[in-house]
């Protein structure tokens, strides 16, 4: 099984990175964790086959994370998707996904699919199963819009890969991540802290509690960026895959 960082840029797609999106495979699975406004192009930039995707998980309702669906959607139309599609996140994903569709491409969120689709909300700290794919919620801290924001445990194929999403520190990320074979963590700033989201420095003071296997930073800032030589860390960039 393996992670491709199709994407892992901030909402400023800083240092030219492209928007969240993450593309997991495997013998039995085949899926996205986001779909940020940039996903398509970055997909096809890097030759994945968008029809083979089988589930996008959403963690929260920012373009930078969400808005690439429109896109990827519309695109399923036109290369006459038949295999179904499952896209599940927070709590009113069917109707923000349907109101993201109006506002990008009007009366497509009427448009009868070619494929099966299904839109599922996701309750924290439960577990649902979408074929070989088990996915626990967790909530965090991102604000007051585009909520509600989730991190998830994904478990798949005998692994486990955590993500944070974007959040500010939350006693929650312990057990999302706690043991897994990776963890995708937001470090947005080196050491500022800030509302909403994650500074390496404070991620670190964590990590013994959380004690992930292998752990890849995501969603940095310029101020982070800057500092790529220097980091204790790996980091990601687009393109970028991790073997599981």
């Amino acid at each position: 099984m393996q992670l491709q960082f199709v994407g892992c840029g901030d909402a400023f797609g800083s240092g030219g990175r492209f928007n969240t999106c993450f593309h997991v495979t495997g013998a039995n699975v085949n899926f996205l964790i986001d779909c940020g406004a940039s996903s398509l192009p970055a997909l096809k930039r890097l030759g994945i086959a968008r029809d083979d995707i089988d589930l996008i998980l959403v963690t929260h309702f920012h373009g930078d994370h969400f808005a690439g669906l429109p896109f990827l959607l519309l695109d399923a139309q036109f290369t006459r998707r038949s295999r179904p599609l499952v896209i599940a996140g927070p709590q009113g994903i069917e109707t923000k996904l349907a109101s993201l569709m109006e506002a990008l491409f009007e009366h497509s969120s009427k448009t009868k699919q070619r494929f099966d689709l299904s839109v599922v909300a996701l309750e924290p700290e439960q577990s649902r199963t979408f074929g070989d794919v088990k996915v626990t919620a967790y909530p965090v801290v991102h604000g007051e819009s585009g909520g509600p924001f989730l991190a998830y445990r994904i478990e798949a194929e005998g692994r486990v890969i955590a993500y944070s999403a974007d959040t500010e520190w939350t006693e929650t990320l312990i057990p999302a991540g706690r043991g897994a074979d990776l963890f995708v963590a937001e470090a947005y700033y080196y050491d500022k802290i800030v509302k909403n989201h994650l500074s390496l420095k404070t991620l670190a003071a964590h990590l013994p509690e959380i004690n992930p296997k292998r752990l890849v930073l995501t969603h940095m800032s310029e101020d982070m960026l800057g500092r790529l030589g220097e980091l204790p860390y790996r980091a990601a960039h687009d393109g970028m895959v991790v073997e599981l």
